[in-house]
């Protein structure tokens, strides 16, 4: 599936992209959003460049800044948002 929102935010944001319009979408990594047990977070954390575990204000953090006016530039990518997680 991922593969299809990649090729959908490619095609998609070529297409409306005349109108003005900006399409991407964002790829956050495993997140702490509740799910994880201790026994996770502990198998995951050291798979973190960063030293940490993504919480739910990462990512929207970074679909804010997209939403943003600042973002006008930024149309048809996937941005992985997931703090140098390795996925060996």
């Amino acid at each position: 599936s991922k593969g299809a929102v990649e090729a959908f935010t490619l095609s998609f944001s070529a297409e409306v992209a005349p109108l003005g319009i900006t399409v991407n979408a964002v790829n956050p990594g495993p997140t702490d959003s509740g799910w994880m047990t201790e026994e996770v977070k502990e198998a995951l954390r050291p798979k973190f460049g960063l030293g940490r575990i993504g919480q739910p204000a990462d990512v929207a953090r970074l679909v804010a800044f997209l939403a943003s006016e600042e973002a006008g530039w930024i149309t048809g990518q996937v941005i992985h948002s997931e703090g140098g997680f390795l996925r060996s």
